[in-house]
């Protein structure tokens, strides 16, 4: 049984994808052990309440110093005892120490086709209104594991969605998250479960 802690600053609307293809078995051999947020008022909590799934929250704010809470979060994390750490939409810097105690156990969920429109700074909005901005015709979304860097870490699945003519920042927000990021944020989980996900040399390959 895969044990997974979501890590999440807004909505969870991922983190509900994960819920229902838990629920509904199309991810199997995964518990969700606990949902922690930086935000006690992310609806994402309230996700995980109604669905019996422990939360905590968490914030740099209520701490001196952020060594403090990088060393408060850690603890947080390690007493949920994750095989995977889910990130879906935390806009928090992951600690040094964390990264390195779950090296290839944590994942990550970018809306764009990484490496375009990734990296610091694009997050949220940002990311579309930026492909729009360029121009693009296709945008989509990445899991991808977490390294030290920003959105640099071995890519596990990307999907690809159209970018239509007068698309908002908005709407094709909405497209890549109903269209990708909903998708194969839980098949990314569901490959690991299943132990077919392997890093070599820094990428990543999907036995059959």
């Amino acid at each position: 049984m895969l044990n997974v802690v979501v890590l999440v600053s807004g909505g969870g609307t991922n983190l509900q994808a994960l819920i229902d293809a838990v629920d509904s078995g199309s991810v199997a051999n995964t518990k969700l052990a606990g949902v922690i947020s930086n935000n006690r008022n992310a609806y994402a909590l309230q996700r995980a309440a109604d669905n019996g799934i422990p939360g905590i929250c968490i914030s740099p704010k209520d701490f001196a110093t952020r060594d403090e809470f990088n060393v408060k979060f850690l603890d947080a994390v390690d007493t949920l005892s994750p095989d995977l750490i889910v990130l879906a939409g935390f806009l928090v810097v992951i600690p040094p120490a964390m990264i390195e105690k779950y090296r290839n156990r944590i994942i990550n969920i970018h809306p764009s086709l990484i490496p375009s429109f990734c990296g610091t700074g694009y997050y949220g909005l940002k990311v579309h209104e930026a492909a729009l901005k360029r121009g693009v015709k296709v945008a989509g979304a990445t899991v991808h594991f977490v390294d030290e860097g920003t959105d640099t870490g071995p890519i596990i699945l990307q999907k690809a969605v159209e970018v239509v003519q007068g698309d908002t920042p908005e709407v094709l927000q909405r497209r890549v998250m109903e269209q990708a990021e909903w998708k194969i944020l839980p098949q990314a989980v569901g490959l690991i479960a299943a132990g077919r996900v392997e890093v070599e040399d820094g990428r990543v390959f999907i036995r059959e």
